[in-house]
């Protein structure tokens, strides 16, 4: 997961996928890539289905937003039928969803799992019916799926624990609270990683003093929001700086500053680059997301899938140049790792710009001025 590596994948990924401005509805038809299936005539799917299941909607609106759409016109345009699910958090559902796609033969399965051990059951199911699977933005620990997609997570965390850092310099002892995303989410315990890598040392030197750091469950924004009022309150109100993994948790804890008359003074981390996070951000109440464009992780992953349906091994080891840890399985996954960027209010714009939010969803009542002297129209 480092810096090399990721070069070295941008210029495969570059050199393999289709990838139009983030946003748009239209692949590139001038495209040239012999490995990928050309869309049937008349958009009928012609490689077969391709299973996808998603994990739930209540932490953050990007699965259906942004993975659903992006994922099924992908492979759509690789002439392959999507079958794109979604398991609403929901452990039972998420195996019913996978059954059902395993009785069906889709060619390929991608599971963007709720937890790694129900992720790491369906790939073994999968596998056992010669059904290839794809991790998908969720590695899982102890699982079996010969390939990952997603984004360097430890990266992200490092962008986050930057971030605040960078917004506490002047304030030496600053006291910090992190609101962390779910425990049995390996993609949390990297964000972690990340974080404490630039802020362990600055808690052992003393520029920043650590309250107190809690995993919230299941990433749910209420309890998140809960957990921070009481910290607050045992830390007799006291806080300088937030990390909070996502948007929806830093939602909540601006909820919870604002209660408290300190929005606007408490810098807060996120991570998605939503609509309601960039908002945020340009009231003054978050001092930075990570983007992550979701596009380029969809079309990586329905690229990989469409090798791996037609038996091309070679091809997906070719694409998936980066390698991810498991832990619990003691082994080293194929991966392909894109780089995420760092998003203060200077940045909005760039995610304006390449579709992922519309202006109109973000610059209206008290945020036009702000939008404005961005440029953002």
């Amino acid at each position: 997961m480092r810096s090399r590596t990721l070069t070295l994948l941008a210029a495969t990924v570059g050199a393999g996928l289709v990838l139009s401005a983030c946003g748009a509805n239209t692949a590139d038809s001038g495209s040239s890539n012999s490995s990928q299936s050309a869309p049937a005539p008349g958009g009928a799917a012609t490689g077969g289905k391709v299973g996808v299941i998603l994990p739930e909607t209540a932490s953050s609106a990007r699965w259906e937003a942004f993975d659903k759409p992006f994922l099924t016109k992908a492979l759509k345009d690789a002439g392959f039928d999507a079958d794109v699910q979604n398991a609403q958090g929901d452990v039972q559902k998420f195996t019913t969803l996978a059954d059902g796609m395993i009785g069906q033969s889709v060619k390929v399965l991608i599971i963007a799992s709720i937890n790694s051990e129900v992720g790491a059951a369906v790939a073994r199911k999968a596998q056992a019916a010669g059904i290839p699977t794809i991790d998908y933005d969720r590695l899982n620990l102890g699982g079996s799926s010969d390939y990952y997609v997603s984004f360097d997570n430890e990266k992200v965390g490092q962008l986050q624990g930057q971030g605040l850092a960078d917004a506490l310099k002047d304030k030496k002892g600053a006291e910090v609270v992190m609101i962390e995303g779910a425990p049995t989410d390996n993609n949390a315990t990297l964000f972690a990683n990340g974080q404490k890598s630039v802020l362990q040392p600055k808690f052992a030197s003393g520029d920043l003093k650590l309250v107190r750091e809690q995993a919230i469950d299941n990433w749910d924004n209420q309890k998140g929001g809960q957990t921070f009022e009481q910290i607050l309150t045992d830390n007799k109100g006291k806080v300088d700086g937030v990390v909070a993994a996502n948007d929806g948790l830093a939602g909540a804890v601006i909820t919870v500053l604002k209660k408290n008359g300190l929005n606007g003074k408490v810098p807060v981390t996120g991570q998605d680059a939503t609509a309601d996070g960039l908002m945020a951000i340009l009231r003054g109440d978050q001092y930075m997301t990570v983007f992550k464009p979701i596009k380029e992780e969809a079309e990586a992953a329905a690229k990989l899938a469409v090798l791996l349906a037609k038996g091309d091994k070679a091809g997906a080891d070719a694409l998936a140049t980066g390698k991810a840890k498991d832990p619990k399985g003691n082994r080293e996954v194929k991966s392909v790792l894109l780089e995420p960027k760092l998003t203060t209010k200077d940045g909005v714009k760039e995610v304006v710009t390449q579709g992922y939010v519309k202006a109109a969803e973000i610059c209206g009542g008290e945020l036009a001025a702000a939008c404005a002297q961005l440029g953002i129209s």
